[in-house]
């Protein structure tokens, strides 16, 4: 196999914006768009492939023909274990976009993945990194309750119209990473454009939508029982993560959790080679700033801002060269 890429898959939310084409190129047309979804294989939603062999095949059916080769051993049998349920047995791990929120997005919670997979329609849980790669003056990140916030004062708090009075919240600064694990309360604020990793779940549960109305005139829907559920009341404010050394100077440890792990790499002048791979995992590369480039035998690819690439795991060690000025984040599987 070789160098994934995939069509981008747009989603035109209420609160989307521009910046998804403005800033980071994407050809999302003269309407506002909320989300570019860069690789998701989940029940209705498929990402296709853009490049070489396989084009135009769906993930799923790269999941279904060449799944080990595609993630790796060890996730393979992992995602075709009798505990998974059936309509997720199989299907690529994670889910990779960038959104752009020109308006705050929904105050909102995702269940774990014991709650989840007990739904009408069973899924994934939802644990999410996010990167921030541009925010307006004082656009903010709700990540978290307040010290002290119980499930009684949460209800009433949703009751008494004052949920916000509950939210930790901070100002976003470009180069944060801010990791929300399932059951953490949790909205995006207006004008940050942010790469989002997480579980390849589409489950939200709405406590507040800012009192906005859609195209038809009509609230959208909350779930307040399902979200109360689904919170972890004893999670502490969450703030950015600090990021830690790792094994090379061009690289920090963002994220280290069951689901995935996030790497940053940068460099400032001089351009820097790197090898990734030979781990039994699939790569995801999120270009966040400047360009790499990939080397395979003869057959250089560039991968730019806002682009993303999958480096399935069966081609082993992989050669990158990370461009002066450029950034990428490295998301791969924990080993087991």
């Amino acid at each position: 196999m070789y160098p994934i890429r995939f069509q981008p898959l747009f989603q035109r939310y209420i609160w989307g914006g521009h910046r998804l084409s403005t800033i980071l190129s994407k050809p999302a047309g003269p309407e506002t768009s909320a989300e570019s979804w860069e690789i998701v294989d989940h029940d209705q939603f498929q990402s296709i492939v853009e490049n070489g062999p396989c084009a135009d095949r769906s993930l799923s059916e790269l999941m279904q023909s060449s799944g080990q080769e595609v993630v790796g051993a060890s996730a393979f049998q992992a995602i075709h274990e009798t505990d998974v349920p059936g309509n997720l047995r199989g299907r690529f791990p994670l889910l990779f976009k960038y959104l752009d929120a020109n308006q705050n997005l929904s105050v909102q919670v995702h269940p774990d993945d014991k709650m989840a997979a007990r739904l009408p329609t069973p899924d994934l849980g939802k644990t999410e990194a996010w990167y921030v790669m541009h925010a307006d003056p004082d656009a903010k990140i709700y990540a978290g309750l307040k010290a002290g916030v119980s499930a009684d004062d949460f209800r009433a708090a949703i009751n008494e119209g004052r949920i916000l009075d509950t939210l930790h919240s901070f100002d976003a600064q470009p180069g944060d990473c801010i990791f929300i694990p399932a059951g953490t309360i949790h909205a995006i604020g207006a004008g940050l454009l942010v790469a989002e990793i997480q579980q390849a779940s589409n489950t939200t549960f709405r406590v507040y939508d800012w009192d906005r109305v859609d195209t038809t005139g009509n609230p959208r829907p909350l779930h307040i029982e399902q979200a109360i559920q689904a919170t972890d009341f004893s999670t502490c404010p969450v703030k950015p993560v600090c990021p830690r050394a790792a094994n090379h100077a061009n690289a920090e440890i963002l994220v280290d959790c069951e689901k995935f792990q996030i790497h940053r790499w940068s460099t400032a002048n001089d351009p820097v080679c790197l090898e990734l791979g030979d781990d039994d995992s699939f790569h995801v590369l999120m270009v966040t700033k400047g360009s790499i480039e990939i080397h395979r035998d003869n057959d250089d690819e560039s991968v730019l801002l806002g682009q993303t690439t999958l480096l399935p795991a069966c081609m082993k060690s992989t050669t990158v060269e990370l461009q002066p000025k450029s950034e990428f984040l490295q998301i791969f599987l924990p080993e087991n």
